[in-house]
């Protein structure tokens, strides 16, 4: 058994015998090139693929990167060659990004490059794990509005320097170990995908053509609902409020920041408002006081909330009893109806609709629907016993699929974690290449 030794650093811990540990600034130094207008492509960092052309970061994870005119003046960026990492000058959330391309990279990061003989590889690996992004994000900390990181942070920062054979022969190893989780990890993100997607038909299929496939059929008249049974009607969301009832269809109130306190009466924004579901998120309340003085509207618990901002645009959800009484924003709408909101809840959760929805969103830099247009979207609507038998239906077929995505979901956690300790037992020294 080889011998190990204190390293005298907490976040690396152990290391072997013959490892050395190395100030930062004694592997690494910062570069300072600037860019230019003519021969450098723009880069941008991107915590799975790296430093990489916009083109390809859009291409590959359809994250739209900030543009640059053409007629900006590159200079002010910074050069960033093959082989350099770059740090964010603000958070090291991902870790330090390594740049396999030619370019230039905003100024909000800084450029560093290996002075001595490395496996670029094996600190790809050392730049990526949470001990070492947590020491680096320490340094963010010292300052009660947080502060920039500088490189003197990194280079004055030891960190491990085993033999180059060393270096190369973990890169191999975990290049190889990782390469077989990661497609473990796609293999689990594929099914749940599908999952999804057979969830999604059989909502789709169950509250537009019912759960009798024996009834005759006719045309809805609505493109995105297509066939329903001939007992079925169709209905604007408008129709479906009950007019006896106070506040019937309508949107929410206009609460301006100032306005939130920590006690008081619940408010809910359109965060709240799930594809289905209320998510359980924000701390906002408004006091009696601001209530009246707004004269806001309440919502009741089991009321049905429907959200007019951000996709899904026309998304709903039932409030939970968590309160009495809740105040919504001005982005969410109140439907009070005698129809079953756990159907109406179903139809608003199929991709069809959404479409049909997203069709009247309107704006620019922030989408929305108004209430008027997402009045007069068309639903399929059965009889009420049929809603009940369709919800009640959709309610165990839907917490199956979702009992499977969730066990898959811990699957990929559980690799994950895997991934990341042995990554860290083997850049530190604890485990050995055999």
């Amino acid at each position: 058994m080889r011998q190990m030794k204190d390293s005298g650093i907490e976040w690396i811990g152990e290391i072997p015998e013959e490892w050395q540990l190395d100030k930062g600034k004694s592997i690494f130094c910062q570069r300072n090139e600037r860019g230019n207008n003519i021969e450098l492509q723009i880069l941008s960092p991107s915590q799975k693929l790296g430093v990489v052309p916009q083109s390809l970061l859009e291409e590959r994870t359809g994250h739209i990167a900030v543009k640059v005119k053409e007629e900006t003046d590159l200079r002010a960026f910074k050069t960033i060659h093959k082989g350099d990492f770059c740090i964010s000058l603000r958070s090291f959330q991902g870790g330090f990004e390594y740049s396999a391309y030619e370019g230039v990279v905003s100024p909000a990061y800084q450029v560093f490059y290996p002075i001595k003989s490395i496996s670029d590889r094996f600190y790809s690996y050392i730049f990526k794990i949470q001990p070492f992004i947590d020491k680096m994000n320490s340094f963010t900390m010292t300052l009660r509005d947080g502060k920039n990181i500088s490189f003197s942070d990194f280079g004055n920062s030891y960190i491990p320097y085993p033999p180059l054979t060393v270096q190369y022969k973990i890169a191999d190893f975990l290049d190889d170990k990782c390469a077989k989780i990661d497609s473990l990890i796609d293999h689990e993100e594929a099914t749940i995908e599908e999952l999804k997607a057979y969830k999604q038909s059989v909502i789709t299929e169950a509250v537009t053509k019912g759960l009798d496939k024996s009834v005759s059929m006719q045309d809805s008249g609505v493109e995105w609902i297509g066939k329903i049974p001939e007992s079925w009607s169709i209905s604007k969301i408008k129709m479906l409020a009950d007019e006896t009832q106070e506040n019937a269809f309508i949107d929410g109130d206009w609460i301006e920041s100032p306005y939130i306190e920590d006690t008081g009466i619940r408010y809910l924004t359109t965060g709240n408002i799930g594809d289905g579901v209320f998510k359980r998120q924000g701390n906002g309340f408004i006091s009696n006081e601001t209530f009246t003085k707004l004269q806001c509207k309440y919502a009741y618990p089991q009321d049905l909330i429907f959200s007019r901002l951000n996709e899904e645009y026309g998304r709903s959800c039932i409030l939970p009893n968590d309160y009495d009484k809740y105040v919504i924003a001005v982005d969410n709408v109140i439907l009070r109806t005698n129809e079953d909101k756990k159907y109406i809840c179903y139809v608003t959760q199929c991709s069809n609709y959404h479409k049909a929805v997203f069709f009247y969103a309107r704006g620019t830099a922030m989408k929305r629907i108004s209430r008027t247009n997402l009045g007069n979207v068309a639903i399929p609507l059965p009889s009420i016993a049929e809603q009940q038998q369709i919800a009640d239906y959709l309610d165990k077929k839907c917490a199956d699929i979702d009992s499977l995505i969730s066990i898959k979901q811990q699957k990929i956690e559980e690799l994950k974690e895997y991934k990341k300790s042995f990554i860290y037992e083997y850049v530190t020294g604890k485990k050995e290449v055999a």
